[in-house]
C-alpha cells in the first residue's frame, strides 16, 4: 500500500528522464519495485524522493487515486 498523500505523480516509465531517475534512485537505494516481476508499467514519484515501480497501469492507478480523493474532498488534476 501506499500513502496517496504522498505521491507526486504517476508517470510512464517510457521517457528517456524517467529512466535516468529510475537508476539514479535504485543507486541511491531510494527504488521500490512493488511489480512482482512484471512489466513496469507505471512509475509513482514520492515527495521523500521514493520512486515506486508498478505493473497497473498509469490509468487505473490513477482512477484509484482519484476515488481516494474524491472520498476525502481533495481536488485531483490530471495532466
Amino acid at each position: 500500500m501506499i500513502n496517496a498523500q504522498r505521491v507526486i505523480a504517476i508517470v510512464s516509465p517510457e521517457s528517456a528522464p524517467i529512466k535516468r531517475m529510475i537508476v539514479d534512485a535504485k543507486e541511491k537505494g531510494m527504488l521500490i519495485d512493488a511489480t512482482h516481476g512484471r512489466k513496469t508499467r507505471a512509475v509513482l514519484l514520492s515527495d521523500s524522493d521514493h520512486i515506486i515501480l508498478s505493473y497497473l497501469q498509469t490509468e487505473k492507478l490513477g482512477e484509484r487515486f482519484n476515488e481516494v480523493a474524491a472520498e476525502n474532498g481533495e481536488e485531483v488534476v490530471d495532466v
